[in-house]
């Protein structure tokens, strides 16, 4: 992976579209075409400094909540060292994911490594295998559970661990919904958290999510009266107070402008949280898409163009197999833009793999492009090349970090 060490701060002015769309500057793109042209495409560029911004905007409107990075949104090592070095904590779901966080820390020693541990990494994964819990027992980190099979797992393999119970809410109108798969029953979560009392495990605190890309600021409502409720009626059955409370992730990106903000999410939560919680809970919360999805713009070529359907097909050497994989798993659209102007006709871009199902989009609209024409697409950070494949025996695109 390349580091390019450069300042393009000045260079990301916007320019508007008549539709509305703000699309980068002549100067940013100048500095990506001058990437492109060094490593070849495709590429996929990242900006630290906006990383930084996006961190530092996010505590400056929840200041009280503690930042747990989702490493699955992205697990690029660089990206994971930026947000350590700003003083997040991070939420893995997977031992690689641990061992990326494990990288950075490796050289500390071992008790402060292991306080550490304990005080900044979140296991959010509800499912893990035994394996895994036995690896993590030495370090006693947070671990999520929302049933009785994996508390007598935790029990027999992770007996050290604070034990973090996941509960079930509304995800409506959420981009990804999650609770079909994870979290407890409202109706069940306080027997489960008196069970782990009783089996001797330490219930540390209750965790949700709304899921991911969440624009119904509804769903954190309703997911904090729950919260509080539960939390409530538990402490009075089992006579133990539980002072964490993660937020889980779902805050929103601005891919397009009806998307408001997270000042205004911001706002809603600290006012519900102040309001019903006790002074001293510990509130933590797992953004992932917030944090990166605006950082990172893949730089493609067009490798093939044909007539097809009464409109211009273009083919490029990235696809939904690869950068463009948001498409399918994450349920999200990637505009694909020319860096050159022009009069624009309604094209299809299709991915360089021999399948059909490797289409991009049939209604870009894209000037008249000639092989070897470079095309762009931003808000590439979060769920793309995370997923990424060797699909057809195509790599993923080349990595180049900018602002480091």
């Amino acid at each position: 992976m390349a580091k390019v060490k450069t300042d393009v701060k000045k260079d990301t002015k916007k320019e508007v579209h008549d539709s509305g769309v703000h699309h980068i500057g002549k100067v940013r793109k100048a500095l990506l075409q001058k990437l492109a042209s060094e490593p070849g495409t495709p590429l996929f560029v990242i900006d630290h400094e906006k990383i930084r911004e996006n961190y530092r905007e996010f505590r400056e409107h929840m200041p009280d909540v503690q930042v747990y990075y989702a490493v699955k949104a992205n697990s690029n090592p660089e990206i994971v060292r930026t947000l350590f070095d700003m003083g997040c904590s991070f939420d893995v779901a997977s031992m690689p994911e641990f061992m990326i966080v494990w990288e950075i820390i490796k050289d500390m020693p071992d008790k402060e490594r292991q306080d550490w541990i304990w005080d900044k990494i979140i296991y959010a994964n509800t499912i893990k295998p035994i394996e895994t819990l036995e690896a993590l027992d030495h370090y006693k980190p947070l671990v999520t559970f929302d049933n009785s099979e994996e508390l007598k797992k935790i029990k027999a393999h992770a007996p050290h661990a604070g034990l973090v119970l996941r509960l079930r809410v509304p995800n409506t109108g959420s981009m990804v919904e999650l609770s079909s798969k994870f979290g407890a029953d409202p109706g069940e979560a306080v027997d489960l958290i008196a069970q782990a009392f009783a089996m001797g495990l330490v219930v540390e605190g209750m965790s949700f999510h709304v899921g991911s890309q969440c624009t119904n600021f509804e769903n954190y409502i309703q997911a904090l009266d729950l919260s509080a409720n539960i939390l409530k009626e538990a402490e009075s059955r089992t006579g133990q107070r539980i002072k964490i409370l993660d937020i889980g992730g779902g805050f929103p990106v601005k891919y397009h402008p009806g998307v408001k903000s997270v000042k205004t999410l911001a706002k809603k939560l600290n006012a519900e949280i102040k309001r019903l919680f006790d002074p001293d809970i510990q509130i933590l919360a797992e953004p992932g898409r917030f944090l990166v999805a605006n950082t990172c713009t893949l730089v493609a070529k067009v490798v093939g163009k044909a007539f097809r359907d009464g409109k211009p097909s273009y083919y490029i050497n990235d696809g939904v197999y690869h950068t463009y994989s948001g498409q399918i798993f994450d349920h999200c659209t990637y505009p694909v833009l020319s860096f050159t102007g022009g009069e624009t006709q309604i094209s299809a871009v299709f991915g360089p793999t021999c399948d059909a199902f490797d289409t991009i989009t049939l209604s870009a609209e894209l000037p008249e492009l000639e092989i070897g024409d470079l095309v762009y697409s931003e808000n590439m950070g979060a769920y793309t090349i995370a997923s990424s494949t060797f699909f057809n025996g195509f790599p993923p695109a080349k990595v180049v970090h900018i602002n480091k």
